[in-house]
């Protein structure tokens, strides 16, 4: 080891010894396979954190649709009512059928594709 350490330029001599020393410790810890098992859970981590960011992306997608959907809704529905206060409009929008199911039709769909835990885990471990 002291005449690879020679070999390199003293300015990387401290990071070589300093890798060298991760690497022993990493071992000790894991003899089999040392740095590579570390590596290994860090990047099982690093697809569980995609994972998630993609699940939260969606739900994110998810509920601005809901929104603009709304929106739109409660435009179509002051528009077809032009005589009524903007409050009784949405009062009447929101007790109506038509939104009621809609909106339970969407909590469903929500919580059917949460409880697929498979679909948002990696491809490979």
């Amino acid at each position: 080891m002291i005449l690879t350490l020679n070999e390199l330029p003293e300015s990387q001599r401290a990071d070589a010894v300093s890798s060298m020393v991760y690497e022993a410790s990493a071992r000790i810890r894991d003899p089999v396979y040392g740095c590579a098992g570390a590596i290994c859970h860090l990047q099982k981590e690093v697809n569980e954190l995609q994972a998630q960011l993609a699940k939260s992306q969606a739900e994110l997608i998810n509920m601005q649709l809901q929104q603009s959907n709304l929106l739109a809704l409660i435009c179509m529905e002051m528009k077809e009512t032009p005589n009524e206060s903007p409050q009784q409009s949405m009062d009447n929008f929101i007790s109506s059928p038509a939104y009621s199911s809609d909106y339970q039709n969407n909590l469903n769909f929500f919580e059917d594709n949460t409880s697929q835990n498979s679909l948002w885990e990696p491809l490979w471990t």
